[in-house]
């Protein structure tokens, strides 16, 4: 009898040994409450607890995302818009802030939805259905501000919200879609006329260019051509500096050769040189004689 009475308190204390084993993970931390009430912070480890007596409540301190869920919002113009954002946040991993998430909250997690969707009520309720769109950041910052005041006391940190959707009644957005496609358009044909335009001003200016190259070739040739005849008419006047009595026997000669004359003049005379270097040709000698006709 006696025996099987140590048998029985040694199988009873090995199953309250074990019963009280608690482990709480990295991502974890725990109160263990004697009684019901608070006696200590329980890190991530191995830890024991008076089963029936004593209880451990384990708190997730990594980061969480809770969803907004949809909801119809009456904008500031009157249209009823359907939004939808994200909460993401944390338990702070120190023993007070564990303490204060459990005990000044009722599930943390249901009161930060019902605080983000009051939130953007009061939010987007001041906007107009084009400006929420376009303010998203705003809209996010004034969330995220909100519900850094409101859940200071409740021992968690609001790491950041994200707003999923503001979507307009389909009447609505059928309406904005057809305005963005006309502005689109819109926008396409004047680049496809700045393009035309822009292609016209080139061949215009090409065709401008391509005349003044023209224009100033002929202006080049003329030149050329003026030049070379001051250069002939200034070799000709400093030939015949000097030489006034060969000039009025070439006058001679011209006009004796408009009257079908003949003269006969000496083959080195110097106005036969003159005249040969003018034509190109030499005087012919006459056998026996020293003239030349």
């Amino acid at each position: 009898m006696t025996e099987g009475l140590l048998y029985a308190l040694a199988f009873l204390v090995v199953f309250i040994f074990f019963a009280g084993i608690r482990i709480v993970r990295p991502t974890h931390r725990g109160l263990i409450e004697v009684l019901g009430k608070y006696r200590s912070f329980a890190e991530p480890g191995f830890h024991w607890v008076i089963p029936v007596i004593a209880k451990l409540y384990q708190v997730n301190t990594t980061e969480q995302m809770v969803n907004a869920e949809p909801q119809e919002i009456i904008t500031n113009d009157n249209l009823n818009a359907r939004v939808d954002a994200q909460v993401y946040f944390r338990v702070k991993a120190d023993e007070e802030s564990v303490k204060a998430s459990v005990y000044n909250v009722n599930n943390y997690q249901n009161q930060i939805v019902n605080l983000a969707r009051t939130t953007l009520r009061n939010i987007i309720g001041t906007l107009t259905l084009k400006s929420a769109n376009s303010e998203r950041s705003r809209i996010n910052s004034e969330l995220l501000g909100t519900l850094l005041v409101e859940t200071k006391t409740w021992g968690i940190s609001v790491v950041r919200t994200e707003l999923k959707e503001i979507d307009p009644p389909k009447d609505v957005q059928e309406t904005m879609n057809k305005v963005v496609k006309a502005e689109n358009e819109k926008v396409a044909a004047v680049d496809f006329a700045t393009a035309t335009e822009t292609m016209a001003d080139g061949q215009k200016r090409a065709e401008i260019k391509k005349a003044e190259g023209i224009r100033q070739a002929e202006i080049l040739k003329a030149e050329g051509e003026a030049q070379a005849i001051a250069l002939v008419n200034e070799a000709a006047e400093k030939f015949f500096v000097g030489n006034a009595q060969i000039l009025r026997k070439l006058q001679a000669v011209e006009t004796a050769l408009q009257h079908n004359s003949k003269i006969v003049l000496p083959a080195n005379g110097d106005l036969v040189n003159v005249i040969g270097d003018l034509a190109g040709i030499a005087p012919i000698p006459l056998h026996g004689r020293g003239e030349a006709r």
